[in-house]
C-alpha cells in the first residue's frame, strides 16, 4: 500500500533542501559580486516549485465550507 502520507513529507523536506540550494547559490553569487541572477539558482526554484506543485495535487482536498 502506498503511504501518501509519507511521500508527502518527503516531498517537502526535497522542497526545503531546493530552497536551500538556491539560497546558498545565490548567497556564493552575491559574495561574488554577480548582478545577475545565476542560471543554477533558476532551475533549483523551478524543480522546487514543480516539487511543491507536487504536494499540492496529492494533498487531500479541502471543503472551503467546513
Amino acid at each position: 500500500m502506498i503511504n501518501v502520507e509519507r511521500l508527502i513529507e518527503d516531498l517537502k523536506v526535497i522542497s526545503e533542501n531546493l530552497n536551500d540550494a538556491a539560497m546558498a547559490v545565490l548567497s556564493e553569487a552575491i559574495e561574488n559580486g554577480v548582478s545577475t541572477r545565476p542560471e543554477l539558482e533558476k532551475r533549483l526554484s523551478q524543480a522546487r516549485r514543480a516539487v511543491d506543485k507536487a504536494v499540492h495535487h496529492l494533498e487531500p482536498a479541502t471543503d472551503p465550507f467546513d
